[in-house]
Parts: C-alpha cells; sequence; structure tokens
C-alpha cells in the first residue's frame, strides 16, 4: 500500500519522501556531513523537514531543528555550538537569521510553500529563494539517492534549556537495531500508532515529541497531514474531511476548542478519531474529562522529557478514575521519588521525581558534558518535577522544583530572560516566574527591583526584551517592587512572589 504526505494541496507519495531524503543524503556527505556529525533546520512544517529526518539518519548525523520563533542571535547560539556543517532553511526564514549565520557553513534555502505563507501571511515575494542562495531541491535534485547501508542511528539533536541561560543539546549515543526495535516497540505503545493510520501533525516538528511523532508515523507506514498552523475549528474540520485517526496536541489545543460554541463543535463527524495524545503540559483534569466526553475514550496522557523520554502514559479511563494522574511508568521503565537528602520516599510520598528507560540510549549535554552529572542521581535523570506515585503504582505531579514555564506546551526558561532584563537599564535586580493562565496553563510574569531614580514601565520593558529575546518569551505581568523578597543567602525568594497569583487561581505552585 502506498501511503501520502498531504500539505495544502500538496501530495506527495511516501516513496517519493524516502527517495528526496536518500538524495539529500548524498548530497550531506557531499558537503562534509557524516557520522557522527550535525546539520540544522529552520523550517516550519514542511514535506522538506521529513526528508531531513530521513537523511540525517542514513548519514548517522544529528538533526539539529531550531525554534524559526528564534531571533537571529538565539539561533545564531545553537547553530555555531551544534557545530551543524550545513543548514537548511525557509526562505522567508532567512533573512531573520542571516546576521548570526555560523561563517562558512553552506547554507540550503528551501522556498516557502503556499500553504505556509497563507497560514501565516508572508508575502510571495518572501517565499522565494532569493538570487545567488543554493536552492535546496535544486541542489537535492543534483545527487543521486545514497545506497550504502547506514551507520547507527542518531535522531535528532534538540536543544533544551534548564536554570542557564543558553540552551543544552542533547546529544544521545548511536542506537543499536536490537535497542531500536525494542524503543519503536515502546514507542508504538505510547504514541498510539501502528500501521495504515491518518495521523495529523498539529504541533512544530522542530519540538521534541511532535518531531518523533512525525518520524515515528512515517517509518511505520501512515498517512500524514502536515497542518501549517493550529486553529480550532480548522483542526475539526480537518478530523471530519480527512477522517483523521491519530494526533499528537498540547493541552492549549483543548482549551481552545472546549470555548468553541455548542453549534460549532456539533457540525463536525469525529468519530475516526482513534488515538489522542497529549504532553508538554499539565491538562486541568476538568478540561480532560470534558474533552473524553465530547472525543470519547481516545484521549491519552503522557509524561517525559527529550533526556527522559516517554516516562508514562494515562488513558482515558485512567483520567477519569484518577484525576489529575500522568499514568503508571511504562513498562521497563524505572521511577524513583528522592526527598533533598537522597533518600527514597514512600508510596504518596511528594519529592523529585528521577526516572530511567534502559533501552533509551545514553545521553550528555554537548559540549556540556559537567550538565548531565547536575540532573542525574543513582543513574537516573530528572526533569525537576516534583510529585508521588500512589498505592496503585499512578504518578502525580504536585510542582516543579526547577523554575521552568510551560506556556501552551512551550517550555521557557526564566534564566535566559532574566539575563537580557538585567542587561536593561534602570534594572537593579529581577526575577522571572510562571503565573496561572486559563489556556496557555501558564503565562510569565516580571518583578522588576529598579534602581534608585529609575523611571520603569512595563511597556518598555517590553519594548527593550522585543530587542532579546522571542516575543513568546516576553512577560505579559510586569511588576516593580522596591525591594524584592530574599531568602537568607541572598537569592531572590521566588515562591513568595508566585504565591499569590496561584492562590488566587486557586492551584497549588
Amino acid at each position: 500500500m502506498t501511503y501520502h504526505v498531504y500539505s495544502g494541496d500538496r501530495t506527495v507519495a511516501m516513496e517519493r519522501v524516502a527517495l528526496n531524503g536518500a538524495k539529500m543524503a548524498t548530497g550531506l556527505t557531499s558537503l562534509g556531513v557524516g557520522d557522527g556529525d550535525s546539520f540544522a533546520t529552520v523550517m516550519r512544517n514542511d514535506i522538506a523537514m521529513l526528508e531531513t529526518k530521513i537523511a540525517g539518519n542514513l548519514v548517522g548525523a544529528y538533526a539539529v531543528p531550531v525554534n524559526w520563533h528564534a531571533t537571529a542571535e538565539e539561533a545564531g547560539y545553537i547553530l555555531t555550538d551544534s557545530g551543524a556543517k550545513a543548514i537548511v532553511v525557509h526562505a522567508d526564514l532567512l533573512p531573520g537569521i542571516a546576521s548570526h549565520l555560523p561563517a562558512g557553513v553552506p547554507v540550503l534555502v528551501c522556498a516557502t510553500p503556499p500553504e505556509i505563507a497563507a497560514a501565516y501571511g508572508i508575502p510571495p515575494e518572501a517565499c522565494e529563494v532569493p538570487p545567488g542562495a543554493m536552492d535546496y531541491e535544486a541542489w537535492r535534485d543534483g545527487f543521486a539517492p545514497r545506497t550504502e547501508a547506514p551507520p547507527l542511528e542518531r535522531g535528532s539533536m534538540i536543544y533544551t534549556s534548564g536554570t542557564t541561560g543558553h540552551p543544552k543539546g542533547v546529544r544521545r549515543d548511536p542506537t543499536t537495531p536490537e535497542r531500536q526495535a525494542r524503543l519503536a516497540e515502546l514507542a508504538m505503545r505510547s504514541f498510539g500508532i501502528g500501521t495504515g493510520g491518518i495521523c495529523a501533525m498539529t504541533g512544530p516538528m522542530y519540538h521534541s515529541a511532535p518531531g518523533a511523532y512525525a518520524s515515528i508515523a512515517m517509518a511505520l507506514g501512515n498517512d500524514i497531514h502536515l497542518l501549517p498552523r493550529f486553529d480550532p475549528e480548522g483542526l475539526l474540520q480537518a478530523i471530519d474531511r480527512h477522517k483523521l485517526s491519530h494526533m499528537h496536541v498540547v493541552p492549549t489545543m483543548f482549551m481552545r476548542m472546549l470555548r468553541l460554541p455548542d453549534e460549532v463543535k456539533a457540525k463536525y463527524d469525529l468519530s475516526s478519531l482513534v488515538h489522542v495524545i497529549h504532553g508538554a503540559a499539565p491538562c486541568p483534569p476538568e478540561a480532560k474529562a470534558r474533552m473524553i466526553e465530547w472525543w470519547g475514550p481516545v484521549i491519552y496522557e503522557y509524561y517525559g522529557s527529550t533526556e527522559a523520554g516517554i516516562v508514562s502514559v494515562a488513558s482515558s479511563a485512567d483520567a477519569l478514575a484518577k484525576p489529575g494522574t500522568v499514568g503508571r511508568p511504562q513498562e521497563d521503565t524505572l521511577v524513583r521519588i528522592y526527598d533533598d537528602d537522597g533518600n527514597v520516599l514512600e508510596t504518596g510520598e511528594s519529592g523529585e521525581i528521577y526516572m530511567t528507560m534502559p533501552h533509551l540510549s545514553n545521553f550528555t549535554y554537548h559540549n556540556k558534558d559537567d550538565k548531565r552529572t547536575e540532573i542525574e542521581r543513582d543513574g537516573m535523570v530528572t526533569n525537576g518535577d516534583v510529585g508521588y506515585l500512589d498505592e496503585d503504582g499512578y504518578l502525580f505531579l504536585n510542582d516543579r522544583k526547577r523554575d521552568m514555564i510551560i506556556s501552551g506546551g512551550v517550555n521557557i526558561y526564566p534564566a535566559e530572560i532574566e539575563a537580557a532584563l538585567h542587561h536593561m537599564p534602570g534594572v537593579h535586580d529581577c526575577a522571572v516566574f510562571g503565573i496561572p493562565h486559563d489556556e496557555f496553563g501558564e503565562s510569565i510574569a516580571a518583578a522588576i527591583e529598579p534602581l534608585s531614580g529609575a523611571d520603569l514601565t512595563a511597556a518598555g520593558v517590553r519594548e527593550f526584551l522585543t530587542l532579546h529575546i522571542s516575543a513568546y518569551k516576553i512577560p505579559r505581568e510586569v511588576t516593580f517592587h522596591d525591594a524584592l523578597p530574599r531568602e537568607d543567602t541572598g537569592k531572590i525568594f521566588k515562591r513568595k512572589l508566585r504565591q499569590p497569583y496561584w492562590e488566587r487561581a486557586g492551584r497549588q505552585i
């Protein structure tokens, strides 16, 4: 059976996508990209991005997907730190990063397709490959498909931030065929993907989970519909029209669809849905229950991270029986709860969650080996979350030890925003943290202690930040304080700043 990728008015057979990926693999080799090397993509969801995944696996290289929302400075850091030997970028995104492209690295420019241009209001001239640039498609088609046996697979190197201002690349060891087969089995069970489904890509493939979801769906043999941009009613239309069976979403999408008028919800037949999985952010139990009532018991939730993989999965039945759970740890996955002194806690006791998947190849942080040891205990790693296991072995989350903000399924790291604020004239000190938001789960707040005599405004702070960080990282809430609350050590006591917002929302921080 022939499977296809659909994007707007384009339909491409999966065999053609694989052939193009093999051609690109030969091209990458000509550029000096080989086993253990890296190349980067700065792209929206496009058929060409699927080709890059195939090409990377064929040559044993790390594909480094860069968030296309990134500023030139942010993208430039990743492109340089990753050691990318080639870069593939959509034409309309090239001007935004051109000033920080690493010197001497070949840049392949892919024409921005019409459906993406329409979704984002991009003028036609910005979608064309500029004169003198290396045209990705013309370059790719100048090579014969690679036929050599591929090295061990390395997959993507996803950059994920932490408590420091710069992101870190999660660099995994090569995966043996035996381990890869076991991981594929676990991934199929986790994501609910088999063969012959009709899968929708609703989230950006530069993120870890959507990217992995697309790779698995493609490898197993499924039709894939690339949706250029999420729209609440548009997704319902797509389910009805294309008889979609599988998708990966984030809770923000649930919230926005639930707000649609009842008459709009009733217009569409959703009976084709088989397995809808979500993760990346907390989902309010009442919203989950409403979605299950509407869509049926097809909704699943997972907990994990780029570093740890998929740790646990909760079915619709689990969600209704144990509201708030993120499920039981997967087979062969070990989860332990530790207190601050390194003692393993008993059932029902809250502490920091550590986990390990034996079949997941080991990783380090690219160029930052020391950061790997900071999240490890007894061979296990932590996401910095606090929670507990109940008497039936179900995992619950109730706090985050680290300061990461999850807004609409996107990880946002306060240290990066704080570092930018410290460069603003008039700022003595600051703290950035997450506050509750009905739709996105969390939004960003900044508390600022100005220098004596400084005349700062919230609008001025936001204007300054637009020059240094992406728009989605700019705080919605900006407050000014004569003195920020501090611990005895002098460290800002963020919990005291966050707590009033969460108490007013009736939620735990």
